[in-house]
C-alpha cells in the first residue's frame, strides 16, 4: 500500500498483488491500514476482488462497500470490470449509480480517478 497525490488529493493505493479480497472483514482491514493517513479516497485494484464481489446476489459488494460508508471512507475500484458488467444488468446499474455518487467509484485507471477528483 502506498500514499499518492492525485490532483492534490491524498489517495491510499492498495497493492495490486496480494490475497483476494472476499469479505467485509477485508474491507475493515483496508480501512484500518489507511486510518490516520487523512486520505480522500482509498483506491483498490479490481483484480484483487473475487468474482463473488461482482455477483450482486452474494451481497458481498454491498457488505464490503457499506464498511467504507460506515467509516466515512471513499472507495475507488480501479481496473477493467467490463467482463463482469457485460454479464449482469444489475451490476451495470450498480456501477452507473455508484459513479454518480461520492462514496464509491469504478474507474478504468488512476488517470480516470485523477480526473474524478
Amino acid at each position: 500500500m502506498s500514499l499518492q497525490i492525485l490532483n492534490g488529493a491524498r489517495i491510499w493505493l492498495c497493492d495490486a498483488q496480494g490475497a483476494a479480497l472476499s469479505s467485509a472483514r477485508d474491507a475493515t482491514d483496508i480501512i484500518g491500514d489507511a486510518y490516520g493517513a487523512e486520505v480522500a479516497v482509498i483506491a483498490l485494484p479490481a483484480a484483487r476482488l473475487t468474482d463473488e464481489f461482482f455477483d450482486l446476489s452474494t451481497r458481498l459488494a454491498g457488505e464490503f462497500v457499506q464498511k467504507f460508508v460506515n467509516y466515512g471512507a471513499a472507495l475507488a475500484i480501479v481496473g477493467d470490470i467490463s467482463a463482469h458488467v457485460a454479464t449482469s444488468t444489475a451490476l451495470r446499474d450498480f456501477v452507473y449509480e455508484s459513479n454518480r455518487g461520492r462514496h464509491l467509484w469504478f474507474v478504468e485507471d488512476l488517470e480516470a480517478l485523477a480526473a474524478r477528483l
